[in-house]
């Protein structure tokens, strides 16, 4: 199909394909994902972009039944996805969002929720979770992986002033971060990769309401954190 096109029927005369837009930073994730797809006869991609920005632009022209976003848009930002998620629900409710996405945390699963996301699933799901994840959201229906279906249960029974509370990796890395470790030495002392690291920072700044690395070691040694 044409991108920007959005036929009701299949050339065979069958039910229309659900349609799909692919938002993912990364080239090779989209052609990987396209080439997956496309296999399957009830689903069509129409669309892709790599950015918010141009993410947006594109739903100015197509209307896909499914935008499959990843939360991670730029190195810039670990979750930039939820403000574009927030952006066409609003713009576009029509479009049911699907997050597909690397990390999982269990605030990340609800904040995806509350921008508008219909589902939560991690890249590691099989094609057939997947296809069916992107089948139940294209009806109305949520569709959560195991790991993402845990993981907003547990957010969703914190009580809601509860302090923020760190995992154990967390509590690691902010431990690193008191001492003015950087994203590349947190990862080499830890042993994960930078992205990772860069995550677990990215998540400790949104848990503790700041914006900035000196300002998390500040409010955490406020909280009794460190």
């Amino acid at each position: 199909m044409t991108p920007g096109t959005n036929p009701a029927t299949r050339e065979d005369g069958g039910p229309a394909a659900i349609s799909v837009m692919l938002v993912d930073d990364h080239a090779i994730v989209r052609q990987g994902l396209r080439a997956v797809l496309q296999r399957e006869p009830e689903i069509d991609v129409v669309a892709e972009a790599s950015s918010v920005g141009e993410a947006l632009a594109v739903l100015d022209r197509v209307t896909p039944t499914v935008v499959l976003l990843d939360l991670k848009l730029s190195t810039s930002s670990d979750a930039e996805g939820l403000d574009l998620a927030r952006e066409i629900t609003t713009r576009h409710p029509q479009v049911a969002v699907l997050v597909l996405t690397t990390f999982i945390d269990d605030e990340l699963v609800a904040e995806a929720i509350r921008a508008g996301a219909k589902g939560y699933v991690v890249k590691d799901v099989d094609t057939g979770a997947l296809v069916g994840a992107i089948h139940d959201v294209s009806t109305g229906e949520s569709a959560f992986d195991a790991r993402s279906a845990s993981a907003m249960v547990r957010a969703m029974q914190a009580p809601p002033s509860a302090p923020p509370t760190l995992s154990t990796r967390e509590g690691e890395v902010l431990d690193l971060l008191a001492h003015g470790l950087s994203n590349p030495e947190i990862g080499r002392r830890l042993y994960i990769s930078e992205t990772t690291a860069k995550f677990h920072v990215g998540n400790i700044l949104r848990k503790l309401e700041v914006s900035g690395r000196a300002e998390a070691v500040y409010e955490a040694t406020k909280r009794g954190l460190l």
